[in-house]
């Protein structure tokens, strides 16, 4: 693989005001109830100490995607080029294996049934709708390379875990509760 595509997310910038959510909805024309970007809350802490942050949670479009290994079709493959996972609708039965594989619970269903996720808006010919319309520039696409070169100097790494997400993470964060 040539390069590797990912989001850089700074939680110390979010300012949860859900433009990547809009611009996401908006640019792609998606379907009621769809959100390929999506805000959540993370709780942590034991009360009195309680902590609430907020994650742009997206496709991870991970390094060994868990929902590459189980679709029985072959809808959903992962670019060479650029390491971006997407989904062929036209392959896809409905079976969601992908939704039980994903560690991020990422892969959603529309009405008919079918499997859509975010794919770095391939195909509109610019960057994700969700990092350019991000006000307080807390959301940045870019290769893995790209991401961690903007990370030196920050308290910034990139997301753990077995299905190597592409995401660099600044900022304190408590992600440990996305993980299915």
């Amino acid at each position: 693989m040539a390069r590797q595509c990912g989001f850089y997310f700074d939680a110390n910038r979010c300012v949860q005001c859900r433009t990547c959510e809009v611009a996401c909805k908006t640019v792609r024309d998606l379907e009621p109830g769809m959100k390929w970007m999506r805000v959540v809350e993370i709780w942590g802490g034991v009360y009195p100490d309680l902590t609430r942050d907020f994650f742009a949670l997206a496709c991870m479009h991970c390094g060994k995607p868990p929902c590459i290994e189980v679709c029985a079709t072959g809808a959903i493959r992962k670019g060479r080029e650029d390491g971006i996972v997407v989904v062929d609708r036209h392959k896809c039965n409905g079976c969601q294996d992908c939704f039980a594989a994903c560690p991020y619970g990422v892969p959603q269903f529309g009405r008919d049934g079918i499997m859509q996720m975010c794919d770095f808006c391939s195909g509109i010919g610019a960057e994700p709708a969700c990092a350019a319309y991000c006000p307080a520039e807390a959301l940045k696409f870019g290769t893995l390379d790209e991401l961690l070169e903007m990370a030196k100097g920050k308290a910034a790494k990139r997301m753990d875990g077995p299905a190597e997400p592409s995401v660099i993470i600044a900022g304190e964060l408590q992600i440990d509760s996305l993980v299915a």
